[in-house]
């Protein structure tokens, strides 16, 4: 397992991140299968563990809880806030008030006094920066956090985040957790280098692009999508993840076809290609694998010390060209503006 320093913390973690979100009633509902897969990882060398509040309405946070007693101090430990929990207008987002309160049930749920590192799900439109990082800030002097980060947030957003840190005084996100994969490198252009500015962690998910890079996605498989209709996964993306109607999921199946190929002659798997390729790029600190069954995570394990050969990362950019992401929905994040057509149109027109 190699490890790399999370930013300018000093902190040091595996290059393989163990994401929770397929632990609880969205993927796994066996708690005891769920820690024993956990267990795995550790003993392999993973000391990185990634979940959310909203991962099975707080089951994820639970389990790993449960499989972390008597290693906490093995592992860092990350967690996440502003998805809804609940029906009340204000139990989401990034608002003081909720992350304070939302902080304090994460810590009950993970039965930990401390969460390492406590990231803002996604951009709050609603809420000033400041009152975000303010809250943030707080919980680091109170002990209960000891990092903050962000996910999928915009360039723009990113910098806006460490100038208002730098001007107000406040905790600065020390990472950022962007999408990004061999199907998706739009992160390259922007996000990454803007990391990297900044001295920012990276922590990659969907590196498998959601299932794409397992190798059951190519052209002659009969159902490559028959594993992933189980679990009561809530986003809307979870079908059309996959219909192949959609423009940009035929790329990348003709690319995921290609890139086994690729793979197949360098003597790896696509799931070793599609991990080390993620890890390879010196912005990323990690990428966070989301494993089900303990067999997915042992095929995951086998990528943490693949080394990749100039010459098959010259053949990934054929495939698919630096900073190109072949299926637009898989940015993971669109601007707020754009969604709302009042906020496009001139008032008065």
């Amino acid at each position: 397992m190699q490890y790399r320093t999370l930013g300018s913390t000093g902190v040091q973690v595996s290059s393989l991140c163990l994401g929770a979100m397929m632990f609880g009633k969205w993927g796994n509902a066996d708690h005891d299968d769920s820690a024993g897969i956990i267990r795995t990882a550790l003993d392999a060398g993973v000391n990185l563990i990634d979940t959310a509040d909203v991962y099975s309405d707080g089951e994820s946070e639970r389990i790993v809880g449960k499989a972390i007693a008597g290693r906490r101090d093995d592992v860092v430990l990350a967690t996440k806030v502003s998805s809804p929990m609940g029906p009340g207008r204000n139990e989401r987002g990034a608002s003081r008030r909720w992350i304070v309160r939302a902080c304090e049930e994460s810590l009950r749920r993970l039965d930990t006094d401390r969460i390492d590192l406590y990231q803002v799900h996604r951009p709050d439109p609603a809420t000033d920066l400041d009152e975000t990082l303010g809250a943030l800030s707080d919980l680091v002097r109170a002990g209960k956090i000891l990092y903050a980060g962000s996910s999928t947030f915009a360039p723009s957003a990113i910098v806006q985040a460490q100038w208002t840190a730098e001007r107000r005084a406040r905790e600065r996100f020390v990472c950022e957790q962007p999408p990004y994969s061999l199907l998706a490198r739009g992160v390259e252009a922007d996000v990454l280098p803007t990391c990297e500015r900044y001295d920012m962690g990276v922590l990659a998910w969907s590196p498998l692009a959601g299932g794409w890079l397992s190798g059951r996605w190519h052209r002659d498989a009969t159902d490559p999508a028959g594993s992933h209709r189980t679990g009561t996964m809530p986003f809307p993306t979870t079908l059309s993840h996959y219909d192949l109607a959609v423009p940009g999921n035929r790329a990348k199946l003709d690319a995921a076809t290609r890139l086994a190929a690729v793979a197949a002659e360098a003597g790896l798997t696509l799931i070793q290609l599609a991990l080390a390729f993620v890890t390879t790029h010196p912005a990323v600190t990690a990428a966070i694998i989301g494993p089900r069954t303990g067999e997915h995570l042992r095929g995951q394990l086998a990528a943490a010390d693949t080394v990749l050969d100039p010459a098959v990362l010259d053949a990934v950019d054929r495939i698919v060209p630096p900073g190109t992401d072949l299926n637009p929905e898989d940015t993971g994040y669109g601007a707020a503006v754009l969604a709302d057509v009042g906020r496009r149109r001139a008032a008065g027109r």
